[in-house]
């Protein structure tokens, strides 16, 4: 774990569990994965957007690796009852009407932007031609 990704265990709210559970689901080739909406749709955090009648929303997605949904899902508990900046947002959100479960859903996808981002390398882009 400390030879792979050191800087998981400096976010708030992964611990040594969560950080192998969410290695685990990106894999030996987390180039494989070509976006962080990617890894979210692997780990079960993307949004599915419903609708009934007039009105449109986006639901939690069943799909995906439960473990790593699971794992994020701790993450993001972990972050409400500690993290000063995930307690504002928790109260802003709830103060436009949204629910927990709809403000829980959007703190998983940002916990998932932040894990791919951590994890997977920096891909420098290729030179364009004539340009050396």
């Amino acid at each position: 774990m400390d030879r792979h990704a050191p800087q998981l265990l400096e976010v708030v709210g992964i611990g040594p569990d969560t950080a192998v559970t969410l290695l685990i689901t990106i894999g030996d080739n987390p180039e494989r994965l070509g976006s962080e909406a990617s890894f979210a749709a692997l780990c079960g955090v993307s949004p599915v957007e419903r609708s009934s009648g007039s009105r449109q929303y986006r639901r939690l997605n069943r799909g995906g690796d439960r473990q790593a949904n699971a794992a994020l899902h701790r993450t993001v508990q972990t972050r409400l009852r500690v993290d000063p900046r995930t307690q504002y947002y928790y109260e802003r959100r709830s103060k436009e009407g949204k629910t927990r479960r709809e403000i829980v859903r959007t703190l998983k996808r940002y916990a998932a932007r932040e894990v791919f981002h951590l994890v997977t390398p920096v891909q420098s882009q290729p030179p364009l031609q004539g340009q050396s």
